[in-house]
C-alpha cells in the first residue's frame, strides 16, 4: 500500500499564512481580494491582501515569505569568497552592484580600500553601470506591461539584450556573475572589450531620446502614472525608503556621491530627482522619470570610464586582476556596516566577525526592496484598485532581496 506523504486540507493555506483582516469583522460593502503570489500581478512571490470599497483600496496587506533565500545563514556558514554567488541571487537583476558593495566592505575590514590599482576600480565601476542599465531597463519595460504598453518592454528588453552580451562575454554568465572578487576580479576585460562597449553607448544613446517619447512623455502614460501613487517626502524618509523611490520624491540622495566610494568621486554625473513636471512630486510618473535620467547618467559614467581604461590605465601584459586576492580573509574583530547605491537604492552589508575565523559571526543584509515595499500600503489607500499594479510596478520590487 502507498503511504499517502500529503493530505490536502484547505486550512492549510490559512494557517501558513493567515489574512490579517477576518471577512466577518468588514463592512458589507467591503471585499477582501488577493493579488499574487504569481509573478504577472505583482513583480515577483509577494502576495497583497487588499480590503477594498467597491473600486477605492481600504488598505493593502503585504505578505512576505514565498521564496525565502535563506541568504544570511549561507553567509554565516561559508567563507566571504564563497558568498559571492548568493549575493548574485538577491537582486537577480544587478547581481553585479550587489557584488561591489558586498566586496568592498569586506575589503574595508581588510584595510584594502582604497589600495586596489586603478583599472580594477575602473572596470567595477564599468560592469556596475552596464548592470544599473539593465535593471532600469527592466523597470521601466516591465512597468509598460503593468500598464498595457507592450511595444516599450519590447524595445527595452532588445537593448537589455546588448548588455547581457557584453556582461556574457566578460564572465560567462547572462545574470548571475561572481565577477567581482575581494582584492579584484574574476578576470581582465576580454580584448577587445572597450571598443565594443564604446560602440554599443554611441548605439543606445538615441534610442534613450526614443524611449523617453515612447513612454515617459506619451499621453496615456502620463495619465495613468501622473498624481497617482504619491509618496510625500517626509513619508519616505521614514520607512527608510532610497535609490529612485526616495530621488523621484524630491531628495538628492545618491551613496555614490554621499558616500564616495570606489571612483565616483572622479567622475561627473548628475543625480536627477523627482520635479512633478507632469503631475505631484513624489507621484508614479516622477519614480519612473528617474529612472530613465539615471539611465543617461550611467551612460556618462560608462563614457568617463571607457575612456580612462583606454588610456591612462588602459590594460597591459603585467597586469593580474586576481594579484591582490588574499588566500585567506580572515578580518580582525569587528562589527562593520557598508552601504553602496544599487539601481534600487541602498544595499549595506552589517559584518560581525571574531578575528579568527574566515566565515563571519554574523551577516545582514540592508535590503532596499524590503524598505521601498513597506510604504506601498501607504500610498495605495485610497486610490483606484486598478492603479494598485501602477503603483507596486512604480516602486521596482524585486522579491530576491525582500524574502533574503
Amino acid at each position: 500500500m502507498k503511504q499517502i506523504q500529503y493530505q490536502y486540507d484547505p486550512e492549510h493555506f490559512k494557517r501558513s499564512d493567515p489574512n490579517k483582516y477576518n471577512s466577518s469583522k468588514l463592512k458589507s460593502e467591503e471585499m477582501i481580494l488577493s493579488l499574487g503570489p504569481q509573478h504577472p500581478s505583482t513583480h515577483g512571490v509577494l502576495r497583497l491582501e487588499v480590503i477594498s470599497d467597491g473600486e477605492l483600496i481600504v488598505d493593502v496587506v503585504p505578505h512576505l515569505g514565498y521564496l525565502h533565500r535563506c541568504f544570511e545563514k549561507h553567509a554565516e556558514s561559508l567563507a566571504f569568497g564563497q558568498t559571492i554567488p548568493y549575493i548574485d541571487r538577491l537582486d537577480y537583476l544587478a547581481a553585479m552592484n550587489s557584488e561591489h558593495a558586498y566586496v568592498m566592505g569586506v575589503e574595508k575590514m581588510l584595510d584594502l580600500e582604497g589600495k586596489l590599482p586603478k583599472r580594477i576600480e575602473y572596470i567595477r565601476v564599468l560592469v556596475a553601470e552596464l548592470n544599473r542599465l539593465a535593471s532600469h531597463f527592466v523597470a521601466i519595460g516591465t512597468y509598460g506591461l503593468d500598464i498595457g504598453a507592450y511595444t516599450s518592454f519590447l524595445w527595452l528588453m532588445r537593448d537589455r539584450e546588448h548588455i547581457q552580451r557584453l556582461l556574457e562575454w566578460l564572465c560567462g554568465a547572462r545574470m548571475l556573475y561572481n565577477y567581482i572578487w575581494i582584492g579584484g576580479l574574476f578576470y581582465d576585460l576580454p580584448v577587445g572589450f572597450e571598443e565594443r562597449c564604446l560602440e554599443f553607448i554611441n548605439y543606445l544613446k538615441p534610442k534613450m531620446v526614443e524611449i523617453r517619447e515612447l513612454i515617459i512623455e506619451n499621453k496615456i502614460f502620463v495619465q495613468r502614472t501622473a498624481n497617482i501613487g504619491i509618496l510625500p517626502l517626509d513619508l519616505a524618509i521614514n520607512y527608510g525608503c532610497t535609490g529612485p523611490v526616495l530621488r523621484g520624491s524630491g531628495l538628492k540622495f545618491d551613496l555614490r556621491r554621499v558616500d564616495g566610494y570606489s571612483v565616483y568621486p572622479e567622475l561627473d554625473f548628475d543625480i536627477p530627482v523627482g520635479k512633478g513636471e507632469m503631475g505631484t512630486v513624489g507621484d508614479c510618473w516622477d519614480r519612473n522619470f528617474v529612472r530613465v535620467l539615471e539611465c543617461d547618467e550611467s551612460i556618462k559614467i560608462i563614457e568617463q570610464c571607457l575612456v580612462q581604461l583606454m588610456g591612462d590605465h588602459k590594460r597591459t601584459r603585467d597586469f593580474n586582476p586576481q594579484a591582490m586576492l588574499p588566500k585567506k580573509v580572515r578580518p580582525q574583530a569587528m562589527d562593520l556596516y557598508f552601504r553602496a547605491e544599487n539601481p534600487k537604492g541602498e544595499l549595506g552589508f552589517f559584518f560581525r566577525t571574531d578575528g579568527r575565523s574566515d566565515v563571519p559571526l554574523r551577516v545582514k543584509a540592508r535590503a532596499c526592496s524590503f524598505h521601498n515595499l513597506s510604504v506601498v500600503p501607504e500610498i495605495s489607500r485610497g486610490a483606484m484598485l486598478a492603479d494598485l499594479v501602477a503603483i507596486v510596478g512604480s516602486v521596482d520590487l524585486v522579491m530576491g532581496e525582500v524574502d533574503r
